[in-house]
């Protein structure tokens, strides 16, 4: 707060001090000491202050009981936010203490009634539905699913809704053709509906350790040697048609925490993150 309040007085010391002046004819006007009529204000860039969301703050996680949607739930509990939770599957299987604080919905998105009433009360959402197999189910869970939880959102009066996406791949697009296009009308949505509250992050391979039944399989092993080697060939995803496949991977904490911040952060900035965004919001302190 220091911080914000020193800089709102640096910014009202440069404005010119206004004063009231008498006319001819007996009529007065405001007036300034500053002959500097077009000089530009010195407006510095906003900043995040890290402190403790209100009370009031409740965010849905959909889909919180997957490998991306599990550490968004934990990072949004460990920043004291209120956390519940929809799915397929209900409550997490997961036999961890941070599973018990969170509020449990089982239904299917496809179903807008149910996603209504897990809507009562939430201040944001964060999507992190999505899934593979045929085109057509590609497009009714990564697209559907999610554009009707969007419009339910909207029309519940939802603050800010935060959409898990995926970074294109190029020539790889082609093969997940349903898979992508949901995507893109789930984003188009988004931003139509929440132009100054949805947030679109698209990640590229999201590493870390997957709990399959009772075997982890820490894909860490092989995801962070490739996102360090790659972010140092940032140059190479220029390249036509190859570029793409040169995305970094990306920590799987890393994107739950820039989606926790974009979901709660009223100056996080509205629209699309890419992988190297999200590794850079990542890498920002709290303050």
């Amino acid at each position: 707060m220091r911080t914000i309040v020193s800089r709102l007085i640096r910014y009202k010391s440069s404005l010119p001090q206004a004063r009231i002046v008498s006319a001819s004819g007996g009529g007065r006007y405001l007036t300034t000491d500053s002959n500097k009529i077009d000089e530009p204000f010195n407006v510095e860039e906003a900043e995040t202050v890290h402190v403790p969301p209100p009370p009031t703050e409740k965010l849905l996680v959909l889909g919180g009981n997957g490998f991306v949607g599990s550490h968004v739930c934990k990072e949004a509990l460990d920043r004291g936010l209120s956390v519940s939770s929809l799915s397929r599957s209900g409550r997490s299987s997961v036999q961890e203490s941070w599973a018990t604080r969170v509020t449990w919905h089982q239904g299917n998105l496809l179903s807008s009634d149910l996603l209504k009433d897990a809507l009562d009360g939430v201040t944001s959402v964060i999507s992190c539905v999505g899934g593979f197999g045929s085109n057509s189910y590609m497009y009714k869970i990564n697209g559907t699913a999610n554009i009707n939880a969007i419009r339910a959102a909207s029309e519940k009066g939802v603050k800010r809704f935060v959409y898990i996406s995926a970074a294109d791949f190029g020539l790889a697009n082609y093969l997940l053709g349903g898979y992508y296009e949901g995507k893109r009308a789930a984003e188009t949505e988004l931003l139509t509906r929440f132009a100054y509250g949805g947030i679109i992050l698209r990640p590229g391979f999201i590493y870390g350790t997957r709990s399959v039944g009772s075997m982890k399989i820490p894909l860490g092993v092989f995801g962070s040697p490739m996102e360090m080697i790659l972010q140092q060939a940032k140059p190479l995803n220029q390249l036509p048609l190859v570029g793409p496949l040169f995305t970094p991977p990306v920590n799987v904490d890393s994107v739950a925490k820039v989606a926790v911040r974009a979901a709660t952060d009223p100056v996080f900035p509205p629209g699309i993150v890419d992988v190297h965004g999200i590794q850079r919001y990542s890498q920002q302190k709290s303050r």
